[in-house]
């Protein structure tokens, strides 16, 4: 039986998810800057919710990568690279983001097989 709720990688996702959409009531944003840090922050927590429950899911620590590659971007792509605070944020939890994911592949992959085998 796969080890649910107990991956520091998936709680850490859940924390920069947390943290990422709560992050506009301290950090100066335009609109776009908002609804960037909001909505990728939720995406992050959810995922990492995802993980958590299911740590034999291989494909939810692929999202987090992608969504921290996203957010990192998001400050060029939505223009807010100007605005210090929203961007940094950005910048710091995608990078955090890509690398939780990363670094939860091989656990995940190992649940992923063990439960595989117990057909």
């Amino acid at each position: 039986m796969a080890k649910t709720w107990r991956r520091w990688q998936d709680w850490a996702a859940l924390v920069i998810g947390v943290l990422t959409a709560l992050s506009p009531i301290v950090v100066a944003t335009d609109t776009a800057a908002l609804w960037s840090l909001i909505v990728f922050g939720v995406l992050i927590a959810a995922t990492a919710l995802w993980s958590l429950a299911q740590p034999d899911s291989v494909a939810s620590e692929y999202v987090h990568a992608v969504l921290g590659v996203l957010l990192f971007i998001s400050p060029w792509v939505f223009s807010y690279a100007d605005m210090a605070g929203a961007a940094w944020t950005s910048w710091v939890a995608g990078v955090l983001t890509v690398a939780v994911g990363l670094a939860a592949l091989p656990a995940a992959n190992a649940e992923h097989r063990g439960l595989a085998g117990q057909h």
